[in-house]
């Protein structure tokens, strides 16, 4: 597969390639990210993105494609990243995100606003699977190809979860809207 022009500049070091294809992917990569649990509250999904960038950066010769491709390549690396990263917090069982009494916490307005957000939460509920399959899909519009890619599945595999997914999204919505809540998953 020859590379497309994008794709060649960065390859050779062009700033301005660099500069566009992240300006194509990053918000979706750290967007599809914030879903992913870490497992880490002291990591964040800019955290995992910025060390995936870096990876692509060190390995883009080994990559060939275009610039869309080029999408698959790096949310595949940000996976792997990602599930390292979570594995190692359940093994270390550690919580840096603690705060020490003594120092005054300052109120997150965000945490509330995210709290209200029914549908990054009915997301969230679903399997890792379904959901990063509903996420790159339907959130962020990954063809299927480039989003089984990421996942490192097949395009059946990802179909089947994003059907499977979105069936669970559609029952929890009928739920909500229902006044006695009955029927909620």
């Amino acid at each position: 597969m020859r590379d497309d022009q994008v794709v060649a500049a960065a390859k050779s070091g062009d700033t301005e390639a660099w500069r566009a294809l992240y300006a194509d992917h990053a918000g979706r990569l750290v967007a599809w990210l914030s879903s992913r649990p870490t497992g880490d509250t002291a990591g964040s999904p800019e955290d995992v993105a910025s060390e995936a960038w870096l990876v692509a950066a060190a390995k883009i010769a080994d990559f060939h494609g275009s610039s869309s491709d080029f999408a698959g390549w790096l949310f595949g690396i940000a996976r792997k990243l990602s599930g390292g990263t979570k594995r190692r917090a359940d093994r270390r069982r550690t919580h840096p995100g603690e705060v020490d009494d003594h120092l005054d916490r300052e109120p997150d307005h965000a945490v509330a606003v995210e709290g209200r957000d029914w549908v990054r939460d009915a997301i969230a509920s679903l399997p890792p699977r379904e959901r990063d399959a509903v996420g790159l899909v339907d959130g962020l519009g990954f063809d299927n190809a480039t989003a089984a890619e990421a996942l490192g599945v097949s395009a059946v595999s990802l179909r089947v979860a994003r059907h499977r997914g979105l069936r669970k999204l559609r029952s929890r919505a009928a739920a909500d809207r229902r006044p006695d809540g009955a029927g909620a998953p």
